[in-house]
């Protein structure tokens, strides 16, 4: 297992090389100039040229490209353009309320979503499971921006039940946690309803019922765990969509976190500010994928033979 753990980890250098040489595309191909930016629009063109000149942004593209990615697998993300600061120290002290924030929002949509899908395939074809889809289907259906303005207005302002903004105190997560973990919670619930349709229409739940098994215990005992692979498959998806759906949340509650920082960066063209933070958002994405092959061996005892 230890060598295919090693595998996993040395594949991330050719990710993180390409995700970075896109977005750094992308980054220096949109209109806007950093320097004009950080310096003002008043800014004369001997100023830009020299801010231009201190940065390296006047040497050629794929030479920008090439001492970045050098200096990034040295450990190097640079200095903010517009803030002075080190990428690093302002990612890193930005990531806890992401985490936080992802937390949150796994956690209110694991508890909603499994139970939904297991009772929704066990009572197939009733108004249980019509209710149940109906919700996972208006989950996956409503915009994030509307969900939490929608949940704003009514918990914050209306009931005052929960801040409506920042991080400040320990309830302020409870609201963007819901409205990131709404669409993952739908796509979970249906994915669960599915996987568990499957399982338990197999021989061998028909054999476990044929012993004399209730139902609740071969539901338990045999269908749940069985179904659970797919499920840690879309698991791992939605986890790395949780971290990039959080730029749109992030600004929407005002919450402190990476997606917050991106948005901030891009709007102010800070190159290494955006770059530092999608190369957190990889790495991220990267490590949970992993965790998920590696939560397969846990699960499917066949998995874990091949790992043996």
């Amino acid at each position: 297992m230890w060598k295919y753990v090693i595998k996993r980890l040395l594949a991330l250098i050719p990710v993180v090389a390409g995700c970075t040489f896109i977005v750094f595309m992308i980054l220096h191909l949109a209109p806007g100039d950093p320097a004009t930016f950080a310096l003002g629009q008043d800014a004369t063109p001997e100023a830009i040229w020299e801010w231009n000149e201190m940065h390296g942004l006047n040497d050629p593209i794929l030479i920008q490209y090439f001492n970045y990615i050098t200096r990034v697998f040295m450990g190097d993300f640079g200095t903010s353009f517009t803030r002075n600061v080190s990428i690093t120290d302002e990612v890193m002290s930005r990531f806890p309320y992401t985490i936080q924030l992802a937390t949150a929002a796994l956690s209110f949509s694991l508890l909603i979503a499994f139970p939904i899908g297991i009772i929704s395939a066990v009572k197939q074809n009733t108004w249980i499971d019509g209710v149940s889809m109906f919700i996972a289907l208006l989950g996956i259906s409503m915009p994030v921006f509307w969900l939490g303005l929608l949940l704003v207005l009514f918990f914050a302002l209306e009931l005052g039940w929960f801040p409506s903004s920042g991080a400040n105190q320990w309830n302020s997560v409870v609201l963007p946690g819901i409205t990131l973990g709404t669409g993952m919670m739908a796509a979970m619930a249906r994915t669960t309803r599915s996987s568990m349709l499957e399982v338990i229409r197999q021989d061998y739940i028909r054999t476990a019922r044929s012993k004399g098994l209730s139902n609740g215990k071969v539901i338990r005992k045999h269908a749940i765990r069985n179904a659970l692979i797919p499920t840690l498959t879309i698991l791992g998806i939605q986890m790395g969509a949780l971290l990039t759906g959080s730029i749109i949340t992030e600004n929407v509650f005002a919450w402190p976190g990476i997606g917050r920082l991106i948005m901030n960066g891009i709007l102010a063209r800070d190159y290494p500010m955006v770059l530092g933070c999608m190369v957190m958002f990889v790495l991220c994405f990267a490590v949970i994928n992993l965790l998920v092959d590696l939560a397969y061996a846990f699960v499917d005892p066949r998995i874990r033979a091949q790992y043996r």
